[in-house]
Protein backbone atom coordinates (compact mmCIF):
# COMPACT_ATOMS: atom_id res chain seq x y z
CA UNK A 1 0.00 0.00 0.00
CA UNK A 2 1.51 3.63 -1.01
CA UNK A 3 0.74 5.72 1.75
CA UNK A 4 0.00 9.50 0.29
CA UNK A 5 -0.63 12.99 1.45
CA UNK A 6 -2.17 15.39 -0.88
CA UNK A 7 -0.90 18.95 -0.25
CA UNK A 8 -2.79 21.58 -2.13
CA UNK A 9 -4.55 24.95 -1.54
CA UNK A 10 -7.77 24.34 -3.57
CA UNK A 11 -10.44 22.46 -1.63
CA UNK A 12 -12.21 21.42 -4.47
CA UNK A 13 -8.76 20.65 -6.65
CA UNK A 14 -7.59 18.83 -3.81
CA UNK A 15 -11.35 16.62 -2.92
CA UNK A 16 -11.05 15.77 -6.96
CA UNK A 17 -7.44 14.22 -6.19
CA UNK A 18 -8.06 12.40 -3.04
CA UNK A 19 -10.78 11.39 -4.93
CA UNK A 20 -9.43 10.25 -7.48
CA UNK A 21 -6.53 8.00 -5.98
CA UNK A 22 -9.05 6.91 -3.20
CA UNK A 23 -10.03 4.94 -6.57
CA UNK A 24 -7.20 2.94 -6.96
CA UNK A 25 -6.21 -0.01 -5.71
CA UNK A 26 -2.74 0.25 -3.70
CA UNK A 27 -3.15 3.62 -3.12
CA UNK A 28 -4.11 5.09 0.70
CA UNK A 29 -4.51 8.98 1.37
CA UNK A 30 -3.32 9.40 5.29
CA UNK A 31 -3.72 13.34 5.18
CA UNK A 32 -4.76 16.44 3.24
CA UNK A 33 -2.52 19.77 3.41
CA UNK A 34 -3.85 23.27 2.24
CA UNK A 35 -0.83 25.38 3.06
CA UNK A 36 2.80 24.58 2.69
CA UNK A 37 3.16 24.63 6.36
CA UNK A 38 0.89 22.36 7.07
CA UNK A 39 2.26 19.64 4.65
CA UNK A 40 5.29 19.98 5.94
CA UNK A 41 4.05 19.32 9.45
CA UNK A 42 1.54 16.22 8.51
CA UNK A 43 4.96 14.76 6.42
CA UNK A 44 6.10 14.09 9.98
CA UNK A 45 3.65 13.19 11.68
CA UNK A 46 2.26 10.64 9.02
CA UNK A 47 5.40 9.49 7.34
CA UNK A 48 3.45 8.84 3.60
CA UNK A 49 4.97 7.31 1.25
CA UNK A 50 4.61 10.22 -1.15
CA UNK A 51 3.75 13.70 -0.54
CA UNK A 52 1.86 15.06 -3.70
CA UNK A 53 2.88 19.00 -3.47
CA UNK A 54 1.60 21.80 -5.20
CA UNK A 55 4.05 24.81 -5.86
CA UNK A 56 1.64 28.06 -5.29
CA UNK A 57 -0.16 27.92 -1.44
CA UNK A 58 -0.19 30.35 1.21
CA UNK A 59 2.87 30.47 3.19
CA UNK A 60 5.85 29.05 2.31
CA UNK A 61 5.02 27.46 -0.47
CA UNK A 62 5.98 23.93 -2.19
CA UNK A 63 9.42 24.04 -2.87
CA UNK A 64 10.14 25.18 0.73
CA UNK A 65 7.33 22.88 2.06
CA UNK A 66 9.55 20.03 -0.24
CA UNK A 67 12.97 20.69 1.34
CA UNK A 68 11.24 20.57 4.65
CA UNK A 69 9.65 17.44 4.02
CA UNK A 70 12.62 15.75 2.88
CA UNK A 71 14.79 17.26 5.47
CA UNK A 72 13.20 15.68 8.08
CA UNK A 73 12.75 12.32 6.30
CA UNK A 74 14.47 11.62 3.39
CA UNK A 75 11.99 8.15 3.05
CA UNK A 76 9.17 10.52 1.65
CA UNK A 77 9.41 11.04 -1.57
CA UNK A 78 7.55 14.55 -2.58
CA UNK A 79 6.36 14.48 -6.21
CA UNK A 80 4.93 17.72 -7.38
CA UNK A 81 1.94 18.40 -9.02
CA UNK A 82 1.21 21.61 -10.57
CA UNK A 83 0.34 24.25 -13.32
CA UNK A 84 3.29 26.00 -13.47
CA UNK A 85 6.09 25.25 -15.89
CA UNK A 86 8.94 27.71 -15.68
CA UNK A 87 12.36 26.88 -15.92
CA UNK A 88 13.30 28.24 -12.24
CA UNK A 89 10.36 26.82 -10.45
CA UNK A 90 11.09 23.31 -11.98
CA UNK A 91 14.89 23.52 -10.88
CA UNK A 92 14.19 24.95 -7.42
CA UNK A 93 11.76 22.49 -6.87
CA UNK A 94 14.05 19.83 -8.05
CA UNK A 95 17.12 20.87 -6.20
CA UNK A 96 14.89 20.79 -3.10
CA UNK A 97 14.43 17.32 -3.17
CA UNK A 98 11.71 16.35 -5.29
CA UNK A 99 11.61 12.73 -6.92
CA UNK A 100 9.24 14.36 -9.74
CA UNK A 101 7.55 17.02 -11.60
CA UNK A 102 4.08 16.33 -13.10
CA UNK A 103 1.29 19.02 -14.58
CA UNK A 104 -1.99 19.23 -13.73
CA UNK A 105 -3.15 18.98 -17.38
CA UNK A 106 -1.91 15.29 -17.32
CA UNK A 107 -4.28 12.44 -17.44
CA UNK A 108 -5.71 10.31 -14.62
CA UNK A 109 -3.49 7.07 -15.48
CA UNK A 110 -0.01 9.54 -15.89
CA UNK A 111 -0.67 10.97 -12.41
CA UNK A 112 -1.24 7.14 -11.00
CA UNK A 113 1.79 5.77 -12.63
CA UNK A 114 4.01 8.72 -11.65
CA UNK A 115 3.16 8.12 -8.23
CA UNK A 116 3.56 4.71 -8.22
CA UNK A 117 6.64 5.33 -9.61
CA UNK A 118 8.37 8.16 -7.55
CA UNK A 119 6.96 5.56 -4.74
CA UNK A 120 9.67 2.84 -6.15
CA UNK A 121 12.28 5.35 -6.32
CA UNK A 122 12.12 6.38 -9.76
CA UNK A 123 12.25 10.05 -11.27
CA UNK A 124 9.17 11.23 -12.75
CA UNK A 125 9.24 14.33 -15.32
CA UNK A 126 6.55 15.45 -17.60
CA UNK A 127 7.50 15.18 -21.30
CA UNK A 128 6.99 18.86 -21.37
CA UNK A 129 9.51 19.18 -18.24
CA UNK A 130 11.79 16.91 -19.56
CA UNK A 131 12.44 18.94 -22.52
CA UNK A 132 12.86 21.68 -21.00
CA UNK A 133 15.81 20.64 -19.13
CA UNK A 134 17.48 18.92 -21.99
CA UNK A 135 16.84 22.48 -23.75
CA UNK A 136 18.20 24.29 -20.30
CA UNK A 137 21.32 21.64 -20.37
CA UNK A 138 22.60 22.28 -24.26
CA UNK A 139 22.46 26.28 -23.67
CA UNK A 140 24.85 25.74 -20.40
CA UNK A 141 26.92 22.80 -22.12
CA UNK A 142 27.19 23.55 -25.69
CA UNK A 143 29.49 21.79 -27.59
CA UNK A 144 31.03 22.62 -31.26
CA UNK A 145 29.50 20.41 -34.10
CA UNK A 146 30.79 18.78 -36.97
CA UNK A 147 29.04 19.63 -39.89
CA UNK A 148 27.06 17.29 -41.71
CA UNK A 149 26.70 18.81 -45.12
CA UNK A 150 27.91 22.19 -44.59
CA UNK A 151 25.58 22.76 -41.51
CA UNK A 152 25.22 20.80 -38.00
CA UNK A 153 21.93 19.02 -37.51
CA UNK A 154 19.20 20.89 -35.20
CA UNK A 155 17.28 17.64 -33.42
CA UNK A 156 13.85 19.60 -31.20
CA UNK A 157 14.56 18.96 -27.31
CA UNK A 158 12.31 15.93 -27.66
CA UNK A 159 13.94 14.23 -30.47
CA UNK A 160 17.40 14.86 -28.69
CA UNK A 161 16.04 13.63 -25.86
CA UNK A 162 14.67 10.15 -27.39
CA UNK A 163 18.13 9.89 -28.86
CA UNK A 164 19.40 9.76 -25.57
CA UNK A 165 17.67 7.34 -24.12
CA UNK A 166 17.96 5.37 -27.27
CA UNK A 167 21.85 5.84 -26.04
CA UNK A 168 21.17 4.32 -22.53
CA UNK A 169 19.80 0.85 -24.01
CA UNK A 170 15.68 1.62 -24.48
CA UNK A 171 13.51 -0.23 -26.66
CA UNK A 172 11.00 1.74 -28.35
CA UNK A 173 8.10 0.45 -26.31
CA UNK A 174 10.42 1.33 -22.88
CA UNK A 175 11.18 4.81 -23.88
CA UNK A 176 7.24 5.75 -24.63
CA UNK A 177 6.99 4.06 -21.18
CA UNK A 178 9.06 6.05 -19.67
CA UNK A 179 7.92 9.67 -21.65
CA UNK A 180 4.06 8.66 -21.57
CA UNK A 181 3.77 8.96 -25.35
CA UNK A 182 2.91 6.33 -27.66
CA UNK A 183 5.50 3.93 -29.31
CA UNK A 184 4.31 5.29 -32.76
CA UNK A 185 5.24 8.89 -31.77
CA UNK A 186 8.73 7.66 -30.65
CA UNK A 187 8.97 5.87 -34.10
CA UNK A 188 8.28 9.23 -35.77
CA UNK A 189 10.63 11.56 -33.93
CA UNK A 190 13.04 8.49 -34.37
CA UNK A 191 12.55 8.55 -37.96
CA UNK A 192 12.98 12.44 -37.90
CA UNK A 193 16.45 12.31 -36.63
CA UNK A 194 17.75 9.51 -39.05
CA UNK A 195 16.66 11.86 -41.61
CA UNK A 196 18.64 14.82 -39.90
CA UNK A 197 21.63 12.99 -39.50
CA UNK A 198 21.86 11.66 -42.71
CA UNK A 199 21.72 7.84 -41.44
CA UNK A 200 19.63 5.03 -41.24
CA UNK A 201 19.51 3.00 -38.41
CA UNK A 202 19.65 3.58 -34.25
CA UNK A 203 23.32 2.77 -33.83
CA UNK A 204 24.47 5.57 -36.41
CA UNK A 205 22.07 7.95 -34.83
CA UNK A 206 23.62 7.74 -31.50
CA UNK A 207 27.36 7.72 -32.65
CA UNK A 208 26.65 10.27 -35.36
CA UNK A 209 24.97 12.69 -32.66
CA UNK A 210 27.99 12.13 -30.34
CA UNK A 211 30.34 12.80 -33.31
CA UNK A 212 28.68 16.36 -33.51
CA UNK A 213 27.93 17.36 -30.23
CA UNK A 214 24.50 16.88 -29.76
CA UNK A 215 24.81 13.90 -27.36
Amino acid sequence: MIRILVADDHPVVRAGIVGLLETEDGLEVVGEAESGESAAALAAEHSPDVVLMDLRMPGIGGVEATRRVVADDPSVRVLVFTTYEADDQILAAIEAGAGGYLLKAAPAAELIAGIRAVAAGQTVLAPSIAAQLVVRAQRTARRPADPVRGGSPQLTARETEILGLVAQGLSNPEIAARLFIGESTVKTHLLHVFEKLEVGDRTRAVTRAMECGLL
